[in-house]
Formats: structure tokens, C-alpha cells, sequence
């Protein structure tokens, strides 16, 4: 029986290729047992496998999480793991599920050589066609579920689901379905913050507005959307004398005291989009208007919608 290797960081689209993967295997009835490494322990998913399942012929096992292994203890397992996928039992299925592994690690390249490795991509707009299969569906309707959904593929299984449910009889979706039945999903604010810089920097006045426009949305107050964006361009500004320096995402994150390099990595995208003279023009514009706003009686939304099209 063939060992399976899924490699995604996304929750649904890995719910899927499971499916699909016990359809294949024909193990559609059989029990199942779930080892998430972050809360269990190998040798748990491992005597699992060793042992006789007396309430059914087959058996699935399922281990998550695995690239957290660490302690010594843990990895005195994997040998014992190889050894079972190397010669495992008709009866077991076994997959092991992880987010994208260091291919220079021993544990991916022990894995990889020994199981059937699937690296899952899995688009917003194709698991959308996936999930309304047998439903006639308007491009339309599909690319306003992927723009409502934000590229969630959770939320796109749950909205769809919906729209199955409302269109069973008739089995056709329509844009006007999908504006009527869909929430549309606010995306995080620093998200949109970067995409609101990212138009500052390029000029891009109509598309600017937009993304504040967006973030009035939230309700967020217009003086905390001049600090969104002044600590935005900070960051840009410190990763820009720091990337000089040619150091690491990882290594300028530890400077800024930021928990993940993921902020740096969106960052790096914008340095060469604004000089050093440009970023420190703007947060004293930033600086000047939060002055203004505090001492005088000046309208705040007109205030931001001045300095993005005087910017």
C-alpha cells in the first residue's frame, strides 16, 4: 500500500485531496485516526500502525504537523517510521500531511524517497468549479466568490455549499446569486494598508482612494488609518537602510523585532517603488495633518483624501 505525502499550508484544499485520496484507495469506510505531531507523539501514530484493527479490515492513519519534530526523543521514531513505510501493512493506509518541507532536511528527503508526494496548489477559482461541479456556473458567479471569499478557500467551501443548497432544484449559479446570498469578506488591514502604500508609491490616485475607502469599512477611525500608514511607511523606510546592509529577511526581522519575516518579505516588494527622501516627506506630511486634525476643526476623511491625491 502506498504511503502519501501531502505537503499545503491550507486547510481545505488538504480536506480535499484526503477525499480524494481515499476514493482512489477505496477506503471510503474505514476508520480513521488522526496524529497531530503539535499535540501527540509519533510513537502514538506508530503503534497505531503496528497494531491489528479489530473493528474493521482496513485502517487510516493519519499523521499532521510532522515537520515540528524536534526533540531527539521524537527522531529516534523516524527510523522506525521509514522502516514501516518501506514495508507497510495492506490493510493501513498512511498519510502524512505537513506544510512545505526543507528539501535539504534528512526528513524530507527520507520522506520523499519513500512515499508518494503531493504538492497541493490548489486555486481559489478551480476548487470553486471543483465544489459547484454539476451546476451550470457564469464566470461571472465564479470570479465574484473568489473576489468576496478573498482567496479563502474555507470560506469559499462554506459560500458555495450555500449556493448548492439555494440552487438544488434549478442547478444553475448566477452572478446575481452570488451578490444576493455571499458576505463579502473583509481582508486584514494591514493587508490593505500595504496595498494602499503600494498605490502612494506608484501614483496610482484612483486606486488609492479605493483601498481607503476599504478601510473606512471597518470602521476604523481616520486617526488610527494615519497610524496604520505611518507605521507602514516606517517599515519600509528602516527595511530599506537595513536591506543595504544585505542582511536577511530573518536577520532584519530580528532587528525590528517582528515575530516572522513574512511583514519583511511584503515589505522588500516596495523599497525600490520610494527613495529615502520620498519616505520621509511622507511621514512628515503624515506627522503635519495629524497636527492639523488634533488642533483644528478640519473634516479628517477630506484631510486623507487631499494627501492621497497631492502624494
Amino acid at each position: 500500500m502506498t504511503s502519501y505525502l501531502l505537503e499545503t499550508e491550507d486547510y481545505a484544499a488538504r480536506e480535499l485531496e484526503v477525499k480524494k485520496i481515499l476514493q482512489k484507495e477505496h477506503f471510503e469506510e474505514a476508520t480513521t485516526s488522526i496524529y497531530d505531531l503539535e499535540e501527540n507523539s509519533l510513537e502514538n501514530a506508530l503503534e497505531d500502525l503496528d497494531t491489528y484493527n479489530f473493528l474493521s479490515s482496513k485502517k487510516i492513519v493519519i499523521i499532521r504537523n510532522i515537520e515540528t519534530i524536534s526533540s531527539e526523543e521524537e527522531k529516534t521514531h523516524l527510523d522506525h517510521l521509514y522502516k514501516y513505510i518501506d514495508n507497510p501493512y495492506e490493510d493501513n493506509l498512511l498519510i502524512i500531511e505537513c506544510k512545505k518541507l526543507n528539501n535539504t532536511t534528512k526528513l524530507s528527503k527520507e520522506l520523499k524517497k519513500r512515499c508518494r508526494v503531493i504538492e497541493i496548489e490548489l486555486s481559489p477559482k478551480n476548487y470553486i468549479k471543483e465544489l459547484l461541479k454539476g451546476y451550470k456556473v457564469s464566470q461571472d458567479a465564479i470570479n465574484l466568490i473568489d473576489e468576496y471569499s478573498l482567496g479563502d478557500l474555507t470560506k469559499i467551501e462554506k459560500e458555495c455549499e450555500k449556493l448548492r443548497d439555494y440552487k438544488t432544484e434549478e442547478k444553475e449559479i448566477t452572478k446575481e446569486d452570488v451578490e444576493k446570498l455571499v458576505v463579502k469578506k473583509l481582508g486584514d488591514p494591514k493587508d490593505l494598508t500595504f496595498a494602499f502604500s503600494r498605490a502612494l508609491a506608484l501614483r496610482d490616485k484612483k486606486e488609492a482612494l479605493e483601498k481607503y475607502r476599504e478601510l473606512l469599512d471597518y470602521n476604523i477611525e481616520p486617526f488610527s488609518i494615519i497610524g496604520l500608514l505611518g507605521s507602514q511607511l516606517r517599515i519600509i523606510y528602516q527595511v530599506k537602510l537595513l536591506a543595504k546592509k544585505n542582511l536577511k529577511d530573518s536577520e532584519i526581522a530580528k532587528q525590528l523585532e517582528e515575530k516572522s519575516d513574512y511583514r519583511i518579505k511584503k515589505t522588500r516588494e516596495l523599497i525600490a517603488l520610494y527613495t529615502e527622501e520620498d519616505l520621509l516627506h511622507l511621514m512628515q506630511q503624515l506627522s503635519d495633518m495629524d497636527y492639523r486634525l488634533k488642533t483644528t476643526d478640519n473634516d479628517s476623511k477630506n484631510e486623507i483624501e487631499n494627501f492621497i491625491l497631492n502624494s
